[in-house]
């Protein structure tokens, strides 16, 4: 076994196949199958099952897959180290960020790294969950998290380096209800077409929250695509609660956004995982948050 076939097989996983993976190994096929093939041999046990042109995992393929993402990952961190020494001017960090958290403080956390990082590339994996952010974390498939949560950060399997609030906000057409208003009371939005996200988002717990108070509202839309939700509020279709990392986008395009009183946060969090970080990792978790402990 080495690391080229544990590389090959996890490529197979994210892409969905083995011709997917050869073309963005810039392989081909049959080397990529011959890889694998040797890879089943030295384990003893099939990883895949052959069925026309798809490759479903086997039982011993899907208990394969943490093992392999940490030696991947353990091997990327010798090499990142090695180029550590020359002041991280080449290799690349993955980070799992939910999606208004991506907007901000994401974006002004790259800028402060990249300007002083240049040679790291930074790739951004999308995670709709804190949840999905923290499995990211802990298997490997990111080595950094952005979360936002209602209640406290995860510390389990994983550390939290608290990163700051959000607030929620209303957004509003700008001739829709409350147009003219700078904030609005939560109590206000009973009776109210609201557009909300999937359950297991900040913002979805929010709403969610509102009904349980007895503050009773028309789901509008529900959309798991985050960028649909201001193109739907513009149109009329109704109300939007987002964390105010939307607040700039949002006023761009013409809406109005609305402070909702009382408060209410998200908590936000960098989450790493427990093992020895890369330096690339090191330095992005100092730069954004100087200070914290890494």
């Amino acid at each position: 076994m080495d690391i080229r076939q544990l590389e090959y097989f996890l490529a197979i996983v994210d892409h969905g196949g083995f011709n997917r993976a050869a073309s963005a190994l810039y392989v081909s096929q049959p080397s990529l199958s011959q890889a694998i093939r040797g890879l089943e041999r030295d384990l003893g046990s099939e990883l895949f099952h052959r069925i026309g042109r798809r490759a479903v995992l086997t039982e011993s393929g899907a208990a394969l897959i943490e093992p392999a993402r940490a030696a991947v990952r353990s091997l990327e961190t010798a090499r990142a180290s090695v180029a550590a020494v020359h002041e991280l001017r080449e290799g690349r960090l993955d980070i799992a960020a939910m999606p208004s958290q991506a907007v901000e403080p994401l974006t002004t956390m790259i800028r402060a790294f990249t300007s002083r990082y240049p040679g790291v590339s930074v790739v951004v994996k999308a995670a709709f969950t804190s949840r999905e952010a923290v499995e990211m974390v802990r298997t490997g498939s990111a080595e950094l998290g952005l979360v936002a949560t209602s209640g406290a950060l995860p510390d389990k399997e994983v550390t939290a380096h608290p990163a700051g609030e959000q607030r929620f906000v209303l957004v509003t057409a700008p001739d829709g209800r409350f147009a003219e208003r700078r904030s609005v009371r939560s109590a206000e939005l009973a009776g109210q077409r609201l557009i909300v996200g999937q359950r297991g988002t900040g913002m979805r717990a929010y709403v969610d929250g509102l009904r349980e108070r007895g503050i009773a509202f028309t789901i509008a839309a529900e959309t798991e695509h985050r960028v649909a939700i201001l193109p739907l509020v513009l149109a009329g279709v109704g109300l939007a609660v987002v964390a105010e990392s939307w607040r700039g986008m949002a006023e761009r395009t013409g809406a109005r956004v609305l402070e909702i009183e009382p408060r209410s946060t998200l908590n936000l969090g960098l989450i790493s995982r427990r093992a020895r970080l890369s330096p690339a990792a090191t330095a992005f978790v100092r730069t954004a948050l100087p200070g914290a402990d890494v």
